[in-house]
């Protein structure tokens, strides 16, 4: 199961959090309230990520996640690990921000407001450093707790870029250029040290491909004076620099539209919203063809992605892995429907260019988000590994 081309032909995946036990929930919380100390919380996230990991090898998941249970925001895979930001005091308090709790519907942040690096948009005050290799860190931990392969994650260039007030960091960066070029070879670094400590599977977390097509987004770029094309040209050649010239590792890219999720006052019920709007359609030419990654987890949960036909742009030798089981509803997809929609993606792109994973991921570690119970995670998991197994016999 280790081999490089396994790896890239695997028919199931996970993108990446998992919904952890409810002892590493009420390990945060008793934190925050200073009823925890930091080693008691560290000792918490191990037990946490030792257990997805057993339950995803009883399940029979064949590469595994530690369900980013370290992290407090999946882009902490690069905010925290680098120095050179402004960070103002109490940025503890923005994942706390009253979110739009109407379900299906766009619910944003005030990404200008104060917040960490790259969960807010942030200036610098010197040229990026890196300083704590967190996925690294991370992937040592997990591999010596398994013997499966384990999975990485990193948010990529584009999003670390749409996420930097370059106005405010002119005395540092001349331009956007010289400052993905910095972010390029810091990730590159991290990279090389996964490999070299045995990493063979590294996905890239790109959220902001879709603002290419959410006429919001859009505006807003205009509105700073960027131009969009240059933007998704520039971010796309440096998502392919990332990657270039590890050979054996897997690359996965995940193309995003944001999983916030609400509860339904009503029921109670985990309901959908979202950050994007918008088709593959407009950029699938550009994308789908120019990204030079194994694996396409591409988001395919709900119309809002609108059809499989962008998928015949997706690079002979790529995998177009389907998004198709919802993290953001507890309603268990059939396998039925799961295989109908998998053969109608197969009219645009041959099944064995296919594969089949959640949406996106469960959740985060903040115990006031919403999310899936833990079983209903592992019930939408095993429909994915059932899907596969009839699919791809």
């Amino acid at each position: 199961m280790n081999g490089a081309n396994e790896l890239k032909t695997l028919r199931v995946d996970q993108v990446g959090s998992l919904v952890g036990p409810a002892s590493l929930l009420d390990a945060i919380r008793r934190h925050r309230r200073g009823e925890l100390g930091d080693e008691e919380l560290r000792s918490a996230r191990d037990a946490a990520v030792r257990h997805v990991l057993r339950r995803q090898e009883e399940i029979g998941f064949p590469v595994l996640s530690d369900g980013e249970l370290r992290r407090a925001n999946f882009q902490d895979s690069f905010g925290a690990a680098v120095s050179g930001y402004d960070i103002p005091r109490g940025t503890e308090d923005f994942s706390r921000q009253k979110l739009n709790p109407q379900p299906f519907a766009r619910a944003e942040q005030d990404f200008a407001g104060p917040g960490p690096a790259i969960v807010t948009r942030r200036p610098v005050v010197q040229r990026l450093q890196l300083v704590r290799n967190v996925p690294l860190e991370e992937y040592r931990f997990a591999s010596s707790a398994t013997h499966l392969p384990v999975k990485v994650t990193l948010v990529g260039p584009d999003r670390v870029a749409q996420r930097f007030d370059l106005e405010k960091s002119r005395a540092v960066y001349r331009d956007m250029d010289e400052f993905v070029a910095d972010v390029v070879a810091i990730q590159r670094r991290m990279i090389g040290e996964l490999v070299d400590a045995g990493c063979r599977y590294v996905q890239i977390d790109a959220p902001g491909y879709t603002a290419y097509v959410d006429p919001v987004s859009l505006q807003r770029m205009r509105g700073r004076g960027e131009d969009p094309a240059a933007n998704l040209r520039r971010s796309i050649a440096a998502d392919n620099a990332l990657i270039a010239g590890f050979e054996g590792v897997t690359f996965g890219i995940h193309i995003c539209r944001g999983n916030p999720r609400t509860v339904d006052p009503k029921t109670g019920a985990i309901l959908p919203q979202w950050h994007r709007v918008g088709h593959y359609d407009a950029i699938a030419d550009q994308l789908f063809s120019q990204l030079q990654h194994d694996r396409l987890l591409l988001e395919y949960d709900s119309e809002r992605a609108g059809s499989f036909e962008p998928l015949r742009f997706v690079r002979k030798d790529a995998v177009a892995v389907l998004g198709l089981v919802s993290t953001k509803s507890a309603e268990l997809e059939s396998a039925d429907s799961l295989k109908r929609r998998i053969e109608a993606a197969s009219r645009y792109l041959p099944v064995e260019q296919l594969a089949i994973s959640p949406q996106c991921g469960f959740g985060s570690n903040d115990p006031d988000n919403p999310r899936l119970a833990e079983d209903e995670q592992w019930r939408k998991l095993c429909r994915v590994l059932e899907t596969a197994a009839t699919t791809w016999k």
